[in-house]
């Protein structure tokens, strides 16, 4: 009885398997690669490098991709700025590194800064992508000119936000598993879900899934890639959070006031009360302000590079 049992199992987890590897051949069929590819330390990233000026370097946040900053605010930067977009380890089209820790993220992106032979560019960050942003400035200082966070964590926090709690997976075999059997066909069941509970209090466009590039999380390594990078970021923050004082360039930080991923108060005004070097500006807007405020948010960049 129990090896009946046993043998069902593995059958339906073959076909969760199978069918998971077949839609993520349709996602990328939909939503191809944007760029080129360079291999960092071993890991093959995906960026896109577009536009001449001072340059701008752009980290996106969990569970995202390039596509997040290419959908709205590239555009308004690229005439005169030189703008590169990066996955990071494990989203997007970039390959996944033997580490997802903070630390380990900021270093392979300080490898192409040098590779590209990038002076001091301006480093963007979105959410976790502020972070890792931080990060980058506090180990590699000689790399970065300035910070512009975009929403950023910037504190570590017991709770997971309510978006994020189904990629909540602590231990490694489980998050694995659940990545190559159930979180494509529970992703595609789903819908629009994930992306409204991110976009709150905005409306999610409709056609952020493709142009946007939303649905690519739904592939199992994607998966797998966000639900480490939320057990990594858990673990890194509070360690990252008390070198603040540390930081040698301006860091500006903008927030949505009505952010429901990310509490401005939280992870805006006490880095920005601790830190002289952090300055920090709200607008009207929720977490994804890069995509529903893009005009705003690119004057916002213009101003920490000198040029509005």
């Amino acid at each position: 009885m129990i090896a009946a049992i046993a043998a069902g199992a593995a059958v339906v987890a073959g076909g969760l398997a199978l069918f998971s590897r077949a839609a993520a051949r349709r996602i990328e069929r939909d939503v191809p690669p944007d760029g080129q590819f360079v291999t960092i330390d071993g890991v093959r990233l995906h960026y896109v490098d577009r536009g001449h000026g001072p340059a701008i370097v752009m980290i996106h946040g969990l569970a995202g991709q390039m596509r997040n900053f290419g959908y709205a605010l590239a555009d308004r930067l690229v005439a005169d700025h030189r703008v590169i977009l990066i996955d990071r380890p494990g989203s997007g089209y970039s390959a996944a590194a033997p580490s997802a820790a903070i630390a380990a993220q900021a270093t392979l992106i300080a490898g192409l800064i040098e590779t590209l032979e990038l002076d001091a560019p301006l480093v963007v960050g979105h959410s976790l992508g502020g972070a890792v942003a931080l990060a980058l400035a506090l180990d590699h200082p000689d790399k970065v000119g300035g910070l512009a966070l975009i929403a950023p964590l910037t504190q570590p926090q017991d709770s997971v936000p309510a978006a994020f709690r189904g990629i909540a997976i602590g231990s490694p075999a489980v998050r694995r598993a659940v990545a190559w059997t159930l979180a494509t066909p529970v992703g595609l069941l789903s819908g629009r879900k994930g992306a409204v509970a991110v976009f709150a209090p905005e409306a999610v466009p409709t056609d952020f899934a493709t142009l946007g590039g939303g649905q690519l999380v739904l592939r199992p390594g994607a998966f797998h890639a966000a639900s480490t990078d939320l057990a990594a970021a858990r673990a890194d923050m509070a360690a990252l959070a008390a070198r603040y004082g540390d930081l040698s360039v301006p860091v500006a930080i903008l927030f949505g006031r009505d952010d429901a991923i990310l509490d401005p108060d939280i992870h805006g005004s006490r880095i920005a009360a601790d830190v002289p070097r952090v300055e920090l500006t709200l607008i009207d807007g929720g977490h994804m302000i890069l995509v529903t405020a893009s005009e705003a948010v690119a004057l916002w960049i213009r101003g920490r590079v000198g040029v509005v």
